[in-house]
C-alpha cells in the first residue's frame, strides 16, 4: 500500500510535468547556447597555447564540456526548490503534516517523475549537439567506467537534489529565499565544473575542492566517465561523495523536523 502511494505520486508528477515539456524544450535547445560561446572561447585559447591545457587538448576539453552539458540535463533538479518554498510560505504544506505520507519521499518520487520526463524532451537537442561533435567522443576504455560513472551520477543526482531540498527547508524560518537559492547557484556554476574542469586548476586548489560537495555535482562523474581519476583517487572520490550524499540526506532531515516543530509553534 505504502509503495503504491508514491507510484500514485510518480504518476501525478509525470502529469504535471507534462505539461511543461515545451518549456523544458525550449530551456534545453537554448542552453545549447553557453556551450557555443564555450566552443569559441576553448578555441581561441587552444590557438594561442598551442598546446594542452591540464592534460585536455581542442577535442577533449569540448568533449568535457559536451558531457557536462548532458549530466545537468540528466539530474539537475528543476524549480524544487521554489516549489517547495511555496508549499511552505503559501501554507499547502499543512495537508501533508495530516496524511500518511513521508514528505521529502514525496518530493524525491515528483524529483524522479520530473528528471524522466525532463530528459526524454530535451534529449534530443543534446544528442544533436553529440552527432555533430562525434568526432570528439571517446567513450570509456574499460567496461566498469560505465558502472561506476553511473553510480557517481546517480549520488550527483541526490547530492543537488538535496542541498535544493534543504534550501527550500529555510522557507520555514524566512519569507524568502531567493538570495540563498542565488548564492547556492553561485558556488554550484563556478566550484561544480560547469565553467572549467576543475582539475586544470592549481594542485592546492583542487585539494581544497575535492572536499567541497559542489565538485561532486557535475565534475567528478564526468571525470570517471573520462577516466581521468582512476585506481585510488576513484575510490576515494566514490567514498567522499557517499559521504557528501549523506550529510545531505542528513540534513534535510534535520531541517525538515526542526522546520516542522517552527511551523506548528507558530501556526498553533
Amino acid at each position: 500500500m505504502s509503495l503504491r502511494k508514491y507510484v500514485k505520486v510518480f504518476d501525478i508528477g509525470l502529469q504535471n510535468t507534462f505539461v511543461y515539456r515545451w518549456n523544458f524544450l525550449l530551456r534545453s535547445v537554448f542552453g545549447i547556447v553557453p556551450l557555443a560561446g564555450t566552443v569559441f572561447i576553448w578555441r581561441a585559447v587552444f590557438a594561442e597555447r598551442k598546446g594542452e591545457i591540464g592534460g585536455y587538448d581542442y577535442a577533449a576539453m569540448i568533449y568535457y564540456f559536451m558531457l557536462t552539458l548532458l549530466v545537468n540535463n540528466l539530474v539537475t533538479p528543476s524549480e524544487d526548490e521554489w516549489q517547495i518554498a511555496a508549499e511552505i510560505r503559501d501554507g499547502l504544506i499543512s495537508a501533508f503534516l495530516t496524511k500518511p505520507l513521508n514528505y521529502l519521499g514525496h518530493r524525491m518520487t515528483l524529483f524522479l517523475s520530473t528528471r524522466l520526463l525532463y530528459t526524454a524532451v530535451t534529449i534530443v537537442p543534446v544528442l544533436l549537439v553529440f552527432a555533430y561533435f562525434r568526432s570528439f567522443i571517446v567513450l570509456p576504455a574499460h567496461g566498469v567506467t560505465w558502472l561506476l560513472a553511473g553510480l557517481s551520477l546517480f549520488m550527483a543526482a541526490f547530492i543537488q537534489f538535496f542541498i535544493a531540498y534543504s534550501m527550500a527547508m529555510m522557507a520555514f524560518w524566512i519569507l524568502e529565499i531567493s538570495t540563498l537559492v542565488f548564492i547556492l547557484y553561485s558556488f554550484e556554476y563556478f566550484l561544480s565544473g560547469q565553467t572549467f574542469p576543475l582539475d586544470i586548476m592549481p594542485s592546492w586548489l583542487q585539494i581544497f575542492l575535492k572536499w567541497l560537495p559542489f565538485a561532486y555535482e557535475s565534475f567528478f562523474p564526468v571525470a570517471v566517465f573520462l577516466e581521468r581519476v582512476t585506481g585510488r583517487n576513484l575510490e576515494e572520490g566514490l567514498v567522499i561523495q557517499a559521504c557528501w550524499l549523506l550529510v545531505a540526506w542528513l540534513f534535510a532531515r534535520l531541517l525538515w523536523r526542526n522546520g516542522v516543530n517552527h511551523y506548528q509553534a507558530v501556526g498553533g
